[in-house]
């Protein structure tokens, strides 16, 4: 009883209703969710008014003094060098209805917005550090660097409220890791120069730093280089012909992503994922010949681009050539840029930047001059939405509270291998923006929980509340800044599930149990809490990632229980499903009439809930070339789903056959389901509909 109070009032305090609250329910018993009106903070007063910041700065104390912007006329500035950090200030408040002029000290002793260059002590990467603070007389910044004021300014943006205030506070902030990056695969499918600003746009107002454009890929080659045209021909483009980028295109993107303290590492991927070269060429890239073109084209790339790093790949490739990887390496340097490539891949001199992908590439990590950047588990492909910010949240990067000399930082990689119909549903069917936001309070404020976490936290457990306080301020920045964007994510903390079970099938997934048979009370019985709109009761990689059974068997079935409150009867939209299908795998489309291959179901209030008449049903695995429909519940219409007066019952019944992966790698198993109540707003950006879910651990 006494964890179950402390469990509620800590849930009571940060999970948020989806989007309004209502004072007009007769039922006594206790509800998920409250509305929030103040986060972690050092030193608050009054919190109704504290601002949604991500990343969360580390260390803010908020005052009750109030700067009003709207009287503020005036930019002031010392040095010339932070005028461009000054411009770029002045076009933000401008957009939000300000104009500014920048002027230099004495002008005015009116209220102002001050930019210094001076000395900000940061336990970490002091070049990025700022000072922030507001008072009624002025907002001060800060910086040792003009990198440090533009982070400032992303944060000051942030704080303008509607009432044209900006509340009063002392922000000293600084990133946990130097790197903070976003990579984006283009050689499979192409991204115009103005969808990729727009993401470059996005990774700047969140301070990220580090734009990875991996160019080259078996379906197409993308970057113009002048001495081979042909590797850009049409005829040699696989998909999106005669799409690529020119170099004046591509130095527009360097100097983008540079006005914006972005850098932008190109990759080059050889001497694998290289079907594109080989057709243009008509030589496998470790002959003789092939070696040398290889060689002149990063002579050409390396003149071409004033760069500080160039990825070279090398991974998914047998080495026939021993020497291939050190020319390579060898000719990128004598350009005057670092070397990047893939690990596990080819083996490297100790200069050489790993980008790890799997476990296997962090065997040598143990040398001390060794440096590497994260991207394990942070495949936002391979990940539904919902748990996209979960797990990119919850994820300790590198294993590490923060940087150091060998942890430069981490990566989260969007590798779309399928086909897509056109360039958004690249975004709008991996939950780019919302694994964004994720991403960039986790590289910035360090920490995290260990291991790899498909499950948001035991009720009541710190990464539970902190997951829960992180959803709000989430959901505050999709309605504020993403209401044009693609922002599949809903809130789910309100959700909590109980999951009964295990069921021995032996194999045979129709199998009924005393859960779905009538007479069972479904409230009072022992089972495990859950929470989320989406819920992992086993991932594929156990037991390296964690989901919500503590020790998942084959060949059993389970089932997941909730009620919700409805104040009238109608019809809901909602999302449902049983799988997620990955866009880097070549999983088959569900058999027709059922939701998976495993014989999962959906029940509300005892009615079966019909899957979706799949487009693709009965289609064989494999087809990367035939773009997705309607397989993955964010991106097809939410189900109708009739709802009465007062308390609703969900039953979801999971099946699960054999682990293992290798069986079909096309169909490789996912036990897991989401069902969440739905608002549909613009195009693929819903918002949460305000129901009750009851507590699952409550046995009243």
């Amino acid at each position: 009883m006494k964890y179950f109070l402390y469990t509620l009032l800590l849930l009571h305090c940060f999970v948020p209703v989806c989007v309004q609250a209502r004072s007009n329910f007769s039922s006594p018993e206790h509800w998920i969710g409250a509305r929030r009106i103040g986060y972690g903070s050092i030193g608050r007063t009054d919190t109704a008014s504290v601002p949604a910041l991500i990343p969360m700065p580390q260390q803010v104390r908020w005052t009750n003094t109030f700067f009003n912007i709207a009287g503020c006329k005036a930019i002031e500035i010392a040095s010339a060098n932070i005028r461009a950090g000054a411009v770029q200030l002045q076009q933000r408040l401008n957009d939000l209805g300000f104009r500014m002029n920048i002027v230099q000290p004495g002008t005015t002793t009116a209220p102002r917005i001050i930019l210094n260059i001076g000395k900000v002590s940061a336990d970490r990467h002091v070049k990025e550090a700022y000072h922030l603070t507001v008072d009624k007389a002025a907002i001060t910044i800060t910086a040792n660097t003009p990198h440090g004021i533009f982070n400032a300014i992303q944060t000051l943006a942030q704080m303008v409220m509607p009432n044209r205030q900006v509340r009063g506070c002392s922000i000293t902030d600084f990133p946990a890791f130097a790197w903070r990056g976003y990579m984006v695969d283009v050689g499979r499918n192409y991204q115009s120069p103005g969808q990729l600003k727009e993401q470059i746009d996005m990774m700047a107002r969140y301070k990220l730093n580090i734009f990875h454009f991996h160019l080259t890929e078996d379906i197409a080659w993308r970057l113009q280089i002048k001495k081979f045209p042909q590797l850009t021909a049409p005829e040699i483009t696989q998909r999106n012909k005669g799409s690529f980028y020119t170099v004046e295109q591509m130095q527009d993107l360097i100097q983008y992503c540079a006005q914006r303290h972005i850098i932008l590492v190109p990759e080059i991927d050889v001497p694998g994922h290289s079907g594109a070269f080989k057709r243009a060429m008509g030589v496998d890239m470790q002959s003789r010949q092939g070696t040398q073109w290889v060689k002149e084209i990063f002579e050409e790339i390396g003149a071409t681009y004033n760069i500080p790093y160039l990825h070279i790949g090398a991974d998914e490739v047998k080495i026939t050539n021993p020497t291939f990887i050190a020319e390579i390496s060898d000719l990128v340097r004598k350009h005057k840029k670092e070397v990047i490539a893939w690990a596990p891949g080819a083996k490297y001199d100790d200069g050489v930047i790993r980008q790890l992908w799997k476990d296997e590439g962090a065997d040598d990590l143990h040398k001390p001059t060794t440096r590497y950047i994260d991207s394990r588990a942070l495949y936002i492909s391979d990940f539904d939405p919902l748990n996209s910010v979960v797990t990119i949240f919850n994820r300790r990067i590198g294993g590490k509270a923060y940087g150091d000399s060998a942890l430069l930082g981490a990566e989260f990689c969007l590798w779309n291998d399928r086909n897509v119909k056109n360039e958004t549903e690249l975004l709008s069917r991996n939950a780019v923006y919302p694994s964004m936001l994720a991403f960039a309070e986790r590289s910035w404020q360090g920490n995290g929980y260990p291991n790899i976490a498909f499950s948001i936290g035991e009720p009541g457990s710190a990464s539970a509340a902190s997951f829960a306080e992180f959803e709000q301020r989430l959901l505050e920045h999709k309605n504020k800044y993403f209401k044009k964007l693609p922002f599949t994510y809903v809130a789910q903390m309100h959700m909590q599930w109980k999951l009964i079970g295990p069921f021995n099938n032996y194999g045979s997934f129709d199998s009924a149990y005393w859960p779905e048979l009538p007479g069972y009370s479904l409230l009072d019985s022992a089972a495990i809490t859950a929470i989320g709109g989406t819920v992992w009761l086993w991932h594929t990689h156990s037991p390296k990632v964690k989901a919500w059974l503590p020790s998942a068997r084959e060949n059993t079935t389970w089932y997941a229980y909730t009620q919700f409150w409805s104040d009238s009867s109608g019809i809901l939209p909602f999302w449902l499903g049983t799988k997620d299908l990955s866009r880097s795998g070549a999983d088959a489309t569900p058999p027709k009439g059922a939701w998976d291959y495993t014989g999962s179901s959906i029940r509300i209030n005892g009615n079966v809930l019909p899957p979706p008449a799949w487009q693709l049903a009965d289609q064989p695995s494999g087809r990367l070339d035939v773009p997705m429909t309607d397989e993955n519940f964010y991106y097809r219409k939410p189900a109708p789903v009739p709802v009465k007066k007062g308390w609703n019952e969900i039953l979801v019944k999971l099946p699960m056959g054999k682990f293992d992966p290798l069986a079909d790698w096309q169909v490789p198993p996912k036990w897991m389901f989401t069902v969440i109540p739905v608002q549909e707003g613009n195009g693929m950006n819903p918002a949460s509909v305000p129901l009750r879910f009851r507590a699952a651990f409550d046995p009243h």
